[in-house]
């Protein structure tokens, strides 16, 4: 009995240090934020209330909902295009190569976070520009000058620098893992590759598949390097009207609606993936 209590003792003393980290750092400013959206702004000045005039205001607001359905749209195509994206690549890092040359691309793909995100975006400003390089070289076969600065593909393009290495890191790693019997069991049963990838590997990885997808929409649907920086902010997503709204008269309680349904959002969107991550087939 002292020694199941003891146990205990020593399972929660290590617990400790996160769940106070949680608390301090996620928790308790979500629960500010939240309180704060129920606020009124008078003089441009924040009063403590109960009201839910933000929430009528911004939830009434056409430009609030097509920010939104903008903002998610830029997300999921940003994640559909890393998935597939990377997916060649991680299969090859996992199934192709020894594990010297795995090792080093890690590494390899793991050098652009140690750069600022916001200069490989101005990096990025240079190419995309109207007499920047992609440009330069569509105009020498004929399809140019053509700018991709300030549009919704610039904006897909540095979510993709963002969140692309991650993935194909996270991927990598998951197709990794397969038990390699499994794989010589299908061939032995007659399948060719392309059959095996999506009856035998996909399946088996499917959970650090979906968890790599995962990261990439939270980095992309939070992000405001990107749609600011790369997209021109117009139209703007949600976090650049987070932006404009602190600015405009110090609607600091109309940001925090924004950010709490942000928030639900990408809540909902874990809670669906894991759950779908973690389903075991009928």
């Amino acid at each position: 009995m002292a020694t199941s209590q003891h146990r205990d003792f020593y399972a929660w003393f290590w617990r400790l240090p996160l769940l106070v980290w949680q608390l301090l750092f996620f928790v308790v400013p979500l629960g500010f934020m939240f309180v704060m959206s129920f606020w009124l702004v008078k003089n441009y000045r924040m009063t403590p209330a109960f009201a839910f005039d933000n929430w009528a205001k911004m939830l009434g607001w056409n430009i609030f909902w097509n920010s939104y359905l903008y903002t998610f749209s830029l997300a999921l195509v940003a994640t559909i295009l890393a998935s597939l994206l990377a997916f060649p690549a991680a299969y090859g890092l996992a199934f192709k190569v020894n594990e010297t040359t795995r090792r080093w691309a890690l590494f390899f793909l793991i050098i652009p976070f140690f750069t600022s995100y916001l200069v490989r975006v101005y990096a990025w400003q240079v190419v995309l520009a109207g007499n920047g390089v992609i440009s330069a070289m569509l105009a020498w076969v004929g399809l140019g000058p053509l700018s991709l600065l300030n549009t919704a593909y610039g904006t897909i393009i540095g979510y993709l620098t963002l969140a692309f290495p991650l993935v194909v890191i996270l991927q990598t790693i998951s197709l990794a893992s397969i038990d390699g019997r499994l794989i010589e069991a299908a061939h032995n049963l007659g399948c060719g590759r392309l059959r095996t990838v999506f009856a035998v590997i996909i399946p088996a990885a499917k959970v650090g598949l979906i968890v790599a997808a995962l990261f990439c929409f939270i980095l992309a649907f939070g992000d405001f390097v990107s749609p600011y920086y790369l997209g021109g902010s117009k139209p703007p997503t949600l976090s650049i009207m987070i932006i404009d709204s602190t600015k405009s008269g110090q609607q600091w309680p109309r940001a925090a609606v924004i950010a709490v349904v942000m928030i639900l959002t990408l809540l909902a969107v874990a809670f669906a993936s894991v759950t779908t991550a973690y389903r075991r087939r009928g």
